[in-house]
């Protein structure tokens, strides 16, 4: 039996009207899941305020109110608890109500603007081929033990998370990794978490259409480290500007990597092929099979983060040369006209800069590289400009497609890319709003030895058009398309 007032520990209560000694079902925030003897947390969200839903929630019989405006009418019976942040009040009374799942194994979270899935996917990775039961938080996927489970936002609801940490515990899990959002940090979907540990791997611009501007999006990332414990470590990319800047409050551990600058831990790339990279590693040569210079960032974040949680280090080398890259993440293929398909989710202009950087870095220049690259609708607009600019100062041709355009107009949304396209630039590119046949002629342009490149989707197997999800894989496209145009 789970009683309200043990769900409640450490929660900064204002006002107590009713019984907290009545013991509960279960929690939630959405009126329209609750049922008898309940929980209702009532949050005002972007789209919807809870606290307009709470005589609903009553009539389904729920025992206990939870709230930041106590409403004017009360009913006997219920108990209506008054709290400052009803969010960071969710997830604190989630995390006691699966008993503190987080306590029970080595969580570390993973935040910045790029790199957060491949470092998380690939610790999963190497804790799983060291022998360890392993967990997994990411936009891609869910991994309790070797059970895949499906994601739907980079960071869940505190209640998803818990639920889950519950059932990576009881499945024998010793480590989690997981992806921590800035939606996540400012909606304290992670207060109430105990984490052995933070990773930093680098800020640029996104998401802006949700924090009021750069220094927001920093600070609320930055305030992820602040949260951490004494027992945790810290761990920031030295070579970002902001690395500093994480580690200014925080009372754990701190540690840096970089490639440029001092370090905790070093990486120096000594080469740099499409068939992967020689690194040296704290003075340690290894070959992996993972490419680009981001990547030798993501293997010493992953290096560094191994060894604080107290693997070896000529295992985690080891381990580390038998990686493969994470779906959608500089995934390529070559046809057999000897054209190199690689499909990124690049979806932020540091990110596509870094992609086409590292082609450009292995490529010979004699090689055409053709770019199809679009900006996903209903979100920063901003950056649409910049992803134009780039695209076409880097590449020898573009084409700009459809991302995901969501409820905005597609060929609007073009239009604002192509803005940030020098004069110099535009006999370069080209535009056509339909992805596949974006994709298309991509393949019927390139010749032998070309590279194409499709940014931005990566992992995504759906297209979102006016709310409706329709099945589009850019890499299972690209490849039927480059088979069908050998035949």
């Amino acid at each position: 039996m789970i009683v309200l007032k043990d769900i409640l520990y450490k929660v900064p209560l204002e006002k107590v009207l009713g019984n907290t000694s009545v013991a509960i079902r279960d929690i939630n925030f959405d009126s329209r899941k609750v049922g008898l003897d309940d929980v209702f947390v009532a949050i005002n969200g972007s789209l919807s305020d809870g606290h307009n839903y709470i005589k609903g929630a009553v009539d389904k019989g729920v025992i206990a109110i939870v709230c930041e405006i106590l409403p004017l009418e009360t009913v006997n019976g219920v108990t209506y608890i008054q709290v400052k942040d009803s969010q960071e009040a969710l997830a604190m009374m989630a995390s006691n109500f699966y008993d503190n799942p987080s306590t029970e194994l080595k969580l570390v979270g993973i935040t910045g603007t790029n790199g957060k899935t491949t470092i998380a996917t690939l610790l999963y990775n190497l804790f799983s081929k060291a022998g360890y039961v392993a967990g997994l938080l990411s936009t891609v996927k869910i991994m309790v033990g070797n059970t895949q489970l499906n994601a739907s936002h980079t960071t869940p609801d505190s209640l998803t998370i818990n639920k889950f940490l519950r059932e990576m515990v009881d499945a024998g899990v010793s480590f989690c990794f997981m992806e921590v959002s800035s939606h996540g940090i400012d909606q304290k979907r992670t207060s109430g978490l105990e984490f052995a540990g933070g990773v930093f791997t680098n800020l640029s611009h996104d998401h802006l259409d949700y924090h009021k501007d750069f220094k927001e999006y920093r600070d609320v990332k930055k305030l992820f480290f602040d949260q951490l414990p004494k027992t945790a470590f810290a761990l920031t990319n030295a070579d970002d500007k902001n690395g500093d800047v994480m580690l200014q409050n925080t009372v754990a551990r701190k540690y840096s990597y970089a490639a440029k600058t001092v370090a905790d831990y070093k990486v120096q790339i000594l080469e740099n092929q499409f068939q992967g990279l020689l690194l040296k590693i704290n003075n340690q040569e290894l070959w992996v099979k993972l490419i680009g210079n981001f990547n030798a960032y993501n293997l010493l974040a992953i290096y560094a983060t191994a060894e604080l949680l107290g693997l070896e280090q000529l295992e985690i080398l080891q381990l580390i040369s038998t990686l493969e890259s994470v779906d959608g993440r500089f995934q390529f293929k070559i046809s057999e006209k000897n054209i190199t398909a690689i499909v990124d989710y690049a979806h932020t202009p540091d990110a596509l800069k870094n992609v086409l950087g590292t082609i450009n870095t292995i490529r010979t220049g004699n090689e055409e590289l053709i770019t199809v690259v679009g900006c996903g609708g209903d979100r920063d607009t901003a950056k649409r400009p910049k992803m134009g600019h780039i695209a076409s100062q880097l590449s020898t041709k573009v084409i700009f497609t459809s991302d995901n355009p969501r409820t905005e107009n597609p060929e609007a949304i073009i239009e604002e890319i192509e803005k940030g396209v020098s004069p110099e630039n535009f006999r370069k590119t080209l535009s056509i709003t339909d992805r596949k046949q974006a994709i298309k002629t991509a393949c019927q342009m390139a010749a032998e030895n070309d590279i194409i490149l499709i940014a931005g989707k990566g992992h995504e197997t759906y297209q979102e058009v006016n709310g409706e999800r329709t099945d589009f894989d850019d890499f299972k496209i690209v490849n039927e398309l480059l088979i069908a145009l050998n035949k």
